[in-house]
């Protein structure tokens, strides 16, 4: 990892819009922070914890999830099917991040 001045970086060279573009937004920090807290979890157990989601939004959001490698899916050949999604070792890194956003929006809500 290069050493840099966190002082001196440019807007294009600051990391904060990469990172929001990979897990920004309004439904997808909730979605980290809920399986970051409670573990691996089915689809019906997030979209009750985000009561506010449409089901075509949070589809959306899980693969963009899936594609940026911040969340895994299962798939389990049954009948009916079963689905499970959990934080990837590159997710669990944004926990803290996650953390310090819950902690702040609490305090001031």
């Amino acid at each position: 990892m290069s050493t840099y001045n966190l002082e001196v970086l440019s807007s294009e060279e600051c990391g904060i819009p990469y990172t929001l573009s990979k897990m920004g937004g309004k439904w997808k920090p909730l979605i980290l922070w809920f399986l970051a807290k409670n573990g691996t979890k089915r689809y019906g157990q997030i979209r009750r914890f985000i009561p506010g989601v449409t089901n075509k939004m949070l589809s959306q959001q899980l693969k963009e999830l899936i594609a940026d490698k911040l969340i895994r899916r299962k798939d389990y050949e049954t009948v009916p099917p079963k689905v499970e999604y959990s934080l990837t070792k590159e997710g669990e890194t944004l926990v803290p991040i996650l953390d310090l956003m819950c902690d702040w929006g609490f305090k001031r809500q």
